[in-house]
């Protein structure tokens, strides 16, 4: 970023000086997404998305920059920090006080949803002839969703009742479902086409093991020490230690930070007497973070590849919506006790789709090189239209 900079500016205008700058610009932009959202009900994660666009324009096209990381490296540890967040928040909705009424729902939908949409996509790109490596890939990568977009968008709603608290306890396990698919669809590509399954497998068992590890790790301490801390200071210091360690140790063990994450906040939430706390003080400086990782993930879109592979991406953009339309369905159709209270539509508010996708498609694209032009602009835009699309679809089913 500085070789753009004009050359008159102080030579002293480091990369640390110019993140500082842009950091504090995005969350001046965020005010006026706000304010246009209230004004135009559009919601502001699509806003927050846009800018993010126009600022991967401005960095690629106009300034003709050859890498997508506007802030020099710093982009990706934020958005890992704000997905840490949000996972952990959502662990508190797996209290087992509240899985008792909803679990068993939550369960249902999610795997109606989950194998509506994968095996729609699979089955579908294979009928249209597109290889086995494109279809199983993009139909494992097609069952994660977006959790930040998700509760985001309900906490914006301001909607309260049953179909609120199942979309985020669908997206709280969401994630954990799509790594499993992921890793056994890897498993099962390398076996037919490699031989080298068993890698693969083992791959994706740490990457749960170790997570559910580090979660436990993490989280019981964090439970016994919730409650012992007065309300204010200390509990925003241990709340946001939480969130580095689970952030920094899962990056440096190579496994999941969103399940770990999820199942920290999970045992703090179902162990600790003054649970609240903790979550409390991470929604207090939450947004913040949130701005950046949507604002970031969409500047670190690279737009040169988002025209390649255009029917592909149509194809894999119907299919997974009607996957989880009929999916959710199905599952609302099937539970009878409770789709009275449910929309019928709610598949269509768990489209959103952002950081995991993109991460799956990186991972396929690194183990099955000679696809990559295909998996890789396929999952890129077809999170622009997601993240586009799903806020306003996640309003429409909780109207």
């Amino acid at each position: 970023m500085l070789e753009y900079l004009p050359h008159w500016l102080p030579a002293e205008a480091s990369q640390a000086t110019i993140n500082i700058i842009l950091l504090g610009a995005i969350l001046s932009v965020s005010i006026f997404a706000d304010a246009l959202a209230h004004r135009t009900r559009i919601p502001r994660i699509s806003i927050l998305m846009l800018v993010g666009i126009g600022i991967a324009f401005v960095h690629q096209v106009w300034i003709g920059a050859q890498h997508s990381d506007v802030l020099g490296g710093l982009s990706e540890p934020m958005i890992q920090l704000a997905l840490v967040m949000v996972a952990f928040l959502l662990g508190s909705e797996l209290e087992l006080r509240r899985l008792r009424n909803t679990g068993p729902l939550i369960l249902v939908i999610s795997l109606f949803v989950i194998i509506g949409g994968g095996t729609m996509v699979g089955a579908g790109l294979l009928m249209l002839g597109f290889p086995l490596v494109v279809a199983v890939s993009l139909a494992a990568i097609s069952v994660a969703t977006d959790p930040a977009a998700v509760s985001e968008s309900v906490r914006e709603k301001g909607s309260a009742g049953l179909a609120p608290r199942i979309l985020l306890g669908i997206v709280a396990i969401d994630d954990a479902w799509g790594i499993i698919i992921f890793g056994l669809s890897m498993s099962v590509l390398g076996w037919v086409i490699g031989g080298d399954g068993q890698l693969a497998l083992l791959h994706a068992l740490w990457e749960l093991g170790g997570a559910i590890v580090l979660g436990v790790a993490v989280g019981l301490p964090a439970a016994w020490l919730t409650g012992r801390l007065k309300s204010g200071e200390p509990t925003q210091v241990e709340a946001i230690a939480i969130i580095l360690l689970l952030a920094g140790l899962s990056s440096l063990l190579g496994v999941s930070a969103l399940l770990a994450s999820m199942i920290a906040g999970g045992l703090v939430a179902n162990l600790a007497y003054h649970h609240t706390r903790s979550f409390r003080e991470i929604e207090h400086v939450e947004w913040p973070f949130l701005v950046f990782f949507f604002v970031l993930s969409g500047a670190s879109i690279d737009l040169y590849k988002v025209d390649d592979a255009i029917l592909l991406t149509l194809a894999y953009v119907f299919l997974r919506l009607i996957g989880r339309v009929l999916g959710g369905y199905l599952a609302v159709i099937f539970s009878r006790a409770k789709h009275e209270a449910l929309p019928r539509n709610i598949g269509l508010a768990l489209t959103p789709q952002a950081g995991v996708a993109i991460g799956m498609a990186l991972l396929a694209a690194e183990r099955f090189p000679e696809f990559s032009d295909s998996i890789l602009p396929v999952v890129v835009a077809s999170t622009i239209i997601f993240e586009l699309l799903g806020p306003v679809l996640v309003k429409r089913v909780l109207r």
